[in-house]
């Protein structure tokens, strides 16, 4: 729990009585903040919270205008934070809960053109110098993604992650997003962003101040516990740091958002430029905001185990329905697990090995107050268990273990600091897994070949092939051709109409397929196997170009 500093209680009150009362002792201690509380003037509620923070909210649209912290300014006078690039017009309205939490709440109208019928408040805790938010959603804004932006002042704040510091950039190097620099290194608000279930605390800091977004349980959010969505930008202007939570967007998206539903409770925490711990949120249980389901009006799942594991590779358990999901890692020497703060619903339970789905379970109910408990789940599903002629890689839904592979959520393909993609001849038995491309484009790396032996009763039979990929690009899939004879061409797999690995993600739809090779094909010793990319879709750039990420590769026995 987040304890306020020991002189915020000791003095809350005015500056000048403080000074009265105390005297030297004053002049020798730290400078002593303002009383907690909200005013209204000019336009503005402004928000005190009796330990350094005081935060401005225009009434007339529910824009953040200015957050002090000590005196010092954070927030870019140029332009206001807020929801999407502001609301536009908003009914704002002030509240004291208990005598020491402050509410701004937001609220649009069924006509308002950004987001209509949208519910944010900024909650301030006496003594605590962090701005808690909700947003209930009932639509998607009209900018297709539903974010709350902090825009401090870069040079307040310079000290963001560098992965997405844009500043310094020779120009953009695809869309308006992606930017290069004159070393070859390239960045992006895409770029070093943790996946959903890795979240907790992450920001910007500056000379005794630090501002991080404590992004909350993300029950609301959409994609899994996998999913990667932008955090912070330096946006090459030299003027903006920004930090965001968002709440869901359309950057490689595999499911619909959930709507009607209370984004959070998050936080933005306002520190001396340590990093803080995940803010206690449950004071808000009792504040009556609308969406939000308290602790007593939750539930849980225990799983007594996991049976079928792969021991070299971690388990997740996760819970989604139209309206939550949840997830929780599992024990790695059982798969025991329990999930916890589980709105009630009829939920399907799915067993990630790595971020493969292998195992499901539907029809899984929640109630609140009570466990469900899943007894030991075996799972049926995982593809590792076919018994293979050759194996490239393994089926755990990442390319990561391929050359480049741990390099698509930090830096563009054409980065300086990436191995070259090829193309790539593989030869199964003599070259390793990190010489296999992670990914392949049709406008840049390709074919890629390989190369295997085969005995005389091995070639003789026929053979099953298996691609899998975790994304795919331009509806590209993989053409095969063994020993020059062309195998049936597959249809597209079904993907986010958006881009992925130029963004920073591998993460979409898992996919796998299928070639029935013949064994006239086969010949005995080396045969040469060649996978193009194939699209009815024209590319836009060798980046951009008809592809995917591979998962794994196998010939099966």
């Amino acid at each position: 729990m987040n304890y306020p500093p020991l002189f915020a209680t000791r003095w809350n009150l005015p500056r000048r009585m403080a000074v009265g009362a105390l005297g030297l002792t004053l002049l020798l201690a730290p400078a002593a903040f303002g009383a907690f509380g909200v005013t209204s003037s000019g336009g503005f509620y402004t928000v005190d919270s009796g330990a350094g923070l005081v935060i401005k909210i225009k009434q007339s649209n529910g824009d953040m205008t200015s957050v002090k912290y000590n005196g010092t300014e954070l927030n870019d006078q140029s332009k206001a934070s807020g929801i999407a690039s502001g609301l536009g017009t908003a009914t704002v309205s002030s509240t004291i809960s208990g005598g020491n939490v402050a509410i701004i709440k937001c609220q649009t109208s069924s006509s308002n053109s950004v987001v209509a019928n949208l519910t944010h408040y900024y909650i301030v805790r006496s003594g605590f110098n962090n701005i808690y938010m909700a947003t209930y959603a009932s639509a998607e804004p009209a900018v297709g993604e539903l974010r709350y932006i902090f825009r401090g002042q870069f040079n307040v704040l310079p000290n963001g992650p560098a992965h997405s510091n844009n500043n310094g950039n020779t120009g953009a190097i695809e869309s308006s997003d992606v930017f290069g620099h004159s070393d070859g290194t390239t960045t992006s608000k895409y770029y070093g962003n943790e996946a959903a279930m890795s979240l907790t605390v992450k920001g910007a800091t500056g000379s005794g101040v630090g501002v991080f977004t404590a992004f909350g349980n993300r029950e609301s959010s959409s994609g899994g516990p996998f999913f990667h969505d932008i955090e912070n930008q330096g946006d090459g202007s030299g003027s903006d740091q920004e930090i965001y939570n968002y709440m869901n967007s359309g950057h490689n998206q595999t499911e619909a958002y959930r709507l009607n539903v209370l984004h959070g409770p998050y936080a933005f925490c306002v520190t001396n430029g340590s990093t803080p711990s995940v803010p206690d949120f449950s004071f808000m249980d009792a504040l009556g905001l609308t969406g939000y389901v308290a602790s007593s009006g939750r539930g849980r799942v225990v799983v007594n185990g996991l049976s079928g594991m792969n021991t070299a590779f971690p388990y997740t358990v996760a819970f989604t329905n139209t309206a939550a999901q949840y997830w929780v890692a599992a024990n790695p020497s059982n798969g025991s697990c329990e999930c916890f703060n589980m709105k009630p619903g009829t939920y399907t339970l799915n067993v990630f090995k790595g971020e493969l789905i292998v195992q499901s379970v539907s029809n899984v109910a929640v109630t609140a107050g009570n466990a469900t408990t899943e007894h030991t789940i075996t799972i049926t599903g995982d593809p590792s268990t076919t018994s293979t002629l050759w194996r490239i890689g393994d089926w755990d839904g990442t390319p990561k273990e391929f050359l480049n592979g741990n390099n698509i959520n930090i830096m563009h393909p054409s980065d300086v600091r990436e191995s070259n993609w090829g193309p790539v001849t593989f030869t199964v038995g003599s070259n390793t897994t990190g010489q296999f491309p992670a990914i392949q484009f049709r406008g840049d790396n390709s074919p890629t070949t390989i190369k295997f032996n085969l005995t005389s009763t091995q070639a003789a039979s026929a053979h099953t092939m298996k691609i899998g990929i975790t994304c795919a690009y331009n509806n590209g899939r993989p053409s095969v051709t063994v020993n020059g004879h062309a195998t049936t061409n597959p249809g597209a797999s079904s993907q986010p109409s958006s881009r992925s690995f130029t963004i920073g993600t591998y993460r979409g739809n898992n996919a796998t397929f299928t070639y029935s090779i013949p064994a006239s094909d086969f010949v005995t010793g080396t045969n040469t196997l060649t996978i193009t990319p194939i699209s009815g879709s024209g590319d836009l750039s060798p980046w951009l170009s008809a592809g995917w990420a591979y998962d794994c590769v196998e010939l099966d026995n």
